[in-house]
């Protein structure tokens, strides 16, 4: 099979190559599927580097969840072959940049028949967090005004339709006129550019002085700052990610004047703690997907030949929603 194989770490763009590896044996509880759509992930290049909490021995296929088709399994497992999946792959050597990769049946779903495996990889990660964060962490009510940061990235975006979709008043702030755009598009009450207004100035001003019930935040740094000051009496300020690089602090006094929460979202947490609210959130999102209350903004499909450039525009920031992995496009021979 073709592969992206990590030799050693590095920016995933200048250290990858493409080679032929053998197709990988499955072990106990475990699936090797065919590829029908990868999720780039910024997680992954942060892996490539040696910089990810989760550290592989190289060589490595990165690539850490996607969809797929069964083709085999290992012992232990209620999987069949032809079962359609999708979810996180196995970890170790064997990622979704690939035309197959392993996965773990305790980390992946069933994927139904009516969802295709670019719309599952654009989907799961983003929607998953977003449920969790709105939901299981931020408890949203309907009528509730949400702040979405990032809001044309891929979990993002996933806020801001989920938000939408529950009743609340969404505000969503994003860099460049461009993204802004993609905000507005995605059904944002309210979008904001950071890159250029004052995003302060802006919110409070939508908001008549009183700032906002629920900051979801997957960047941190500065805008993290910007954000707890936005956040209305009893708010909640919900932890996703640190795109931005920086992972912030809060004065605990400005917590307490304010009586806001400051709420820690760690999704893949739950998998090991709490397996049925996994299954719950799963359970709503595919129903949403299918009944067309939500849509992930899939922006490029890329086939092997363009993996390395598209992830270095998903790191330079030059992408909107999701970018997925399709293997059978445009390959290389």
């Amino acid at each position: 099979m073709r592969a992206w194989q990590l030799p050693e770490l590095g920016d995933p763009w200048d250290n990858l190559r493409l080679v032929d590896l053998p197709s990988p044996d499955p072990g106990p509880g475990q699936a090797r599927i065919a590829v029908e759509g990868g999720d780039l992930n910024f997680a992954d290049i942060l892996q490539c580097r040696g910089s990810y909490q989760v550290r592989i021995p190289t060589p490595f296929v990165p690539g850490m969840g996607g969809a797929g088709r069964v083709v085999a399994v290992g012992p232990d497992t209620t999987l069949q072959p032809g079962d359609r999946v999708v979810g996180a792959t196995a970890g170790g050597p064997w990622g979704i940049y690939a035309e197959e990769a392993l996965v773990n049946e305790a980390d992946i779903e069933l994927l139904p028949d009516g969802v295709s495996g670019i719309t599952a990889a654009g989907a799961h990660v983003t929607y998953g967090t977003a449920w969790f964060a709105l939901h299981q962490r931020g408890r949203i009510q309907p009528g509730e005004s949400v702040l979405v940061l990032a809001g044309a990235g891929g979990v993002g975006s996933a806020a801001i339709q989920m938000a939408k979709a529950h009743g609340c008043w969404v505000l969503a702030a994003a860099g460049g006129p461009a993204k802004v755009e993609v905000c507005r598009s995605l059904g944002a009450d309210v979008a904001i550019d950071y890159a250029g207004d004052d995003l302060y100035q802006a919110v409070m001003d939508a908001t008549s002085g009183r700032g906002v019930d629920v900051v979801y935040d997957p960047v941190g740094g500065e805008h993290f700052d910007i954000a707890r000051r936005l956040l209305a009496w009893e708010g909640r300020l919900l932890v996703v990610g640190f795109a931005s690089g920086t992972i912030p602090s809060a004065p605990a006094n400005h917590a307490l004047v304010k009586n806001y929460s400051i709420v820690g979202v760690h999704m893949g947490g739950y998998r090991s703690r709490d397996l049925a609210t996994v299954r719950h959130c799963y359970d709503e999102v595919y129903r949403m997907l299918a009944d067309g209350e939500i849509e992930p903004l899939v922006s490029e499909v890329v086939g092997l030949d363009d993996l390395p450039r598209a992830l270095r525009d998903l790191a330079d920031r030059r992408t909107t929603g999701r970018v997925v992995l399709d293997p059978t496009r445009g390959a290389l021979a």
